[in-house]
């Protein structure tokens, strides 16, 4: 089911206060329309990881200020949860911040005949007012314009009998 940008924008817009207020972050916000009510699913964070507690209060606040708001319309179920070992980059700040870790990318058109990179996240600048993500993919560096990103996320590692992220 297509997302809705204008009610996704209007929760982010809502929420993103009061949940920073509880020195946290949104890393992302989907708001899906299914077939009988909305499911908005919000991934927070904070340095150090996000707790159960955080979860639950920033859940119970998101909760009534999208009820006294009435977004979205109708019957919905909401999701808060942090956003686990493959945290996807969607804002400018997280490609700033997670320069050297593991990434997986699919791009929207393909790039020397591939749409999936797995490598170690190299750059992030601008040129020609076009922001640029590089990705070292196994001693090739790979460009890839930061507006053909369809997805991109932090990769973690298995080693031994856990699991380590890189980054």
């Amino acid at each position: 089911m297509p997302e809705s940008p204008t009610y996704r924008e209007r929760i982010l817009e809502l929420v993103e206060p009061a949940v920073e207020a509880e020195g946290l972050e949104v890393v992302d916000l989907e708001c899906l329309r299914m077939k009988t009510r909305w499911l908005v699913r919000i991934f927070i964070d904070k340095e150090g990881g996000a707790s159960l507690e955080d979860c639950t209060a920033v859940s119970h606040q998101i909760g009534d200020l999208l009820n006294v708001h009435d977004l979205p319309p109708g019957p919905y179920t909401l999701e808060v949860s942090t956003p686990g070992l493959d945290r996807p980059l969607t804002r400018d700040k997280d490609f700033e911040k997670y320069r050297g870790a593991r990434v997986r990318i699919r791009t929207r058109e393909p790039i020397e005949g591939s749409r999936n990179f797995l490598g170690t996240y190299v750059d992030y600048s601008t040129e020609g007012g076009r922001r640029i993500v590089t990705v070292d993919v196994d001693g090739r560096s790979v460009r890839i314009d930061r507006d053909n990103i369809q997805k991109a996320n932090l990769e973690y590692e298995i080693t031994g009998i856990g699991r380590k992220a890189k980054g």
